[in-house]
């Protein structure tokens, strides 16, 4: 065998990929040493520190029995939320003014920068969720002064793919 004098990124001989190649990160062996916001568990199975993701980060989120996080930010990550099990109210704006449902198998879009607020809709289940973001890095701005609006505003999302608005449309209103 001879030795390989380089350490290219040339995909030579697949016993490269051995130890490079294909993760499996067991649930039980998740990272609890992310970034934490109070009133939920964020637990990190995909980044940079353990399997060298660059461009990704990929946990789980739990949130207790009639829960709720503080408001929060994740900087310039875009996050992508996917509801196990069971229901997610989300509030967002910069008052929490607007807010959302989602239940099993629905998933959340959080863009950068967006002001936010994780809620366990039930009182007696265990909010249980996939978190995916958009960098390796795990970003969590809390934001404690953030003044909740008393009843926040519901939107119902609709699939801009499939959306037939009136031309007043209220969906570019910042």
């Amino acid at each position: 065998m001879a030795e390989q004098s380089s350490h290219e990124h040339t995909h030579t001989s697949p016993d490269d990929w051995k130890h490079t190649g294909v993760r499996v990160i067991p649930g039980d062996q998740l990272d609890n040493s992310t970034a934490q916001t109070p009133g939920m568990s964020r637990a990190a199975a995909i980044n940079f520190a353990r399997v060298g993701a660059q461009k990704l980060w990929a946990g789980t989120v739990t949130i207790d029995a009639n829960a709720k996080t503080g408001a929060h930010h994740h900087g310039h990550l875009e996050s992508v939320i996917y509801v196990l099990k069971g229901k997610a109210r989300m509030r967002w704006g910069d008052k929490l003014e607007f807010t959302a449902e989602a239940g099993p198998g629905d998933f959340i879009f959080v863009p950068p920068y967006v002001p936010h607020q994780e809620i366990n809709a039930l009182e007696d289940e265990k909010l249980e969720c996939v978190l995916m973001r958009s960098d390796g890095e795990a970003v969590a701005v809390n934001l404690p002064d953030l003044e909740p609006a008393e009843k926040p505003e519901h939107v119902a999302w609709i699939d801009p793919t499939h959306a037939n608005l009136p031309h007043g449309d209220h969906h570019h209103h910042h």
